[in-house]
């Protein structure tokens, strides 16, 4: 006799509905298997039950099934976004690579981790050194070279300066000692057409301005004594009124 039909409803009974989901998660389980296996697919079979609780199933692993499927569920523009981030993610690799390669480099070339590298490496890296040192030595010749140039050039400036100099000083004492021989000789002109006898001038003979004097002073008093007395009023007087 056949099996009737089970009409597709919930189970309101709650241990008939328990025990169906555990029979029909373990079939369901094992059919998942059964054709990953037999026919080499990449299944995953996730379950959560009513109550939360999850069951899974994964041949190559949940996660890879789950990226794979979402890449290739992706849109046209999210298509195109998964293409411009793979291309920036090998840019990434690649420059890391690259990064990592010249710090190799430079580390061989300060002589460290030398160790695992070949004869036919040491011999490249030797060469590279002696390479390097060779410009290095010529940089450093062509700048000595050019600062030579430069104090050359300096020397030479300072030299037409100090010719200058030279030149302006050896005009200024010409023309000073033309000076001093000049004022000389007209000084000497001076002297000899106005003589200047200051021992033979007498103090007395000049009065730079008039004054007035009252009373007496000794020494009118003693020149009084060597004239006559009949002059010596008329000198007293005029000697105590002079304007």
């Amino acid at each position: 006799m056949g099996r009737g039909r089970v009409e597709l409803k919930r189970i309101e009974n709650k241990i008939n509905r328990q025990v169906t989901f555990s029979k029909r998660r373990n079939g369901l389980l094992k059919k998942a298997y059964e054709l990953s296996v037999l026919c080499d697919a990449e299944v995953a079979l996730i379950i959560f039950s009513s109550r939360g609780k999850l069951y899974e199933f994964g041949s190559v692993g949940i996660t890879k099934t789950i990226e794979r499927y979402q890449r290739c569920s992706f849109t046209p523009q999210d298509d195109h976004v998964e293409c411009e981030t793979q291309s920036w993610y090998q840019e990434v690799s690649k420059l890391k690579a690259k990064y990592e390669s010249l710090q190799r480099t430079q580390r061989h070339l300060l002589g460290e981790d030398l160790g695992p590298l070949s004869i036919k490496e040491l011999q490249n890296l030797e060469k590279q050194l002696e390479g390097a040192l060779a410009q290095a030595r010529q940089r450093k010749t062509q700048i000595m070279i050019e600062q030579m140039e430069e104090l050359r050039r300096r020397e030479r400036h300072l030299g037409d300066m100090n010719k200058q100099l030279r030149l302006k000083l050896e005009a200024e004492g010409f023309n000073l000692k033309a000076m001093e021989s000049l004022w000389s000789s007209t000084s000497a002109a001076g002297n000899s057409s106005f003589p200047f006898q200051p021992a033979q001038t007498n103090p007395m003979d000049y009065q730079a301005e008039p004054f007035l004097q009252i009373g007496y002073h000794q020494y009118v008093q003693a020149e009084a004594s060597n004239v006559p007395k009949s002059m010596a009023c008329e000198t007293n007087f005029m000697q105590g009124w002079i304007l």
